[in-house]
């Protein structure tokens, strides 16, 4: 069988959602929903922006909880640099953290005044050098970085630029594929 390699898996950077960094949320979800339109070969739906510097080279992500975090910015205030939040919190500890926080005070109310306001720069993840893959390394390799960093996807570079993102879901349907093609 012939190894797979992340440019076989990877949903191209054409092919994907991004936005400048200066953009606001409001043009961050609205490429999100212009990329599920285009991109249909594939059951499972984008779950990241990328945003790109005025070089067009991509400098950050946001993903889902990034865009509800970047809604509403005192949780910044509440986790890590990581974005994490310490687990253990009973759920009256983090009901009281709401109240104490004055989080979502008008939660739902001034969405889209928020949303055109704050820009994706604010609150996108940075990548770390361990989130990027070379286009060419083995399924293999990309599904150890994976799992040893607990990613949701990897950035696929080529002489260092990125030209892609290699999406766990991707990667599951393939191993699942592959378990059941398996003859017990």
């Amino acid at each position: 069988m012939k190894t797979k390699l992340v440019k076989d898996l990877m949903v191209p950077l054409s092919a994907y959602a991004t936005v400048p960094e200066d953009a606001t949320l409001s043009d961050a979800v609205a490429a999100l929903e212009e990329s599920h339109a285009k991109f249909n070969h594939t059951k499972y739906r984008h779950r990241a922006i990328l945003v790109y510097d005025k070089n067009n080279d991509v400098v950050g992500k946001v993903s889902m909880l990034s865009v509800l975090r970047g809604l509403e910015p005192k949780y910044a205030d509440m986790l890590s640099d990581k974005g994490h939040m310490h687990v253990g919190f009973t759920h009256h500890f983090q009901k009281t953290m709401i109240e104490q926080f004055g989080l979502w005070e008008s939660p739902l109310t001034r969405i889209c005044e928020k949303a055109a306001r704050v820009k994706v720069k604010a609150f996108m993840h940075t990548p770390h050098e361990v989130e990027f893959i070379e286009e060419d390394a083995t399924l293999d390799e990309a599904i150890h970085q994976l799992v040893l960093g607990s990613h949701q996807s990897l950035l696929a570079t080529k002489d260092e630029k990125v030209v892609g993102i290699l999406r766990l879901t991707d990667v599951f349907e393939e191993v699942a594929q592959s378990v059941m093609a398996c003859e017990i």
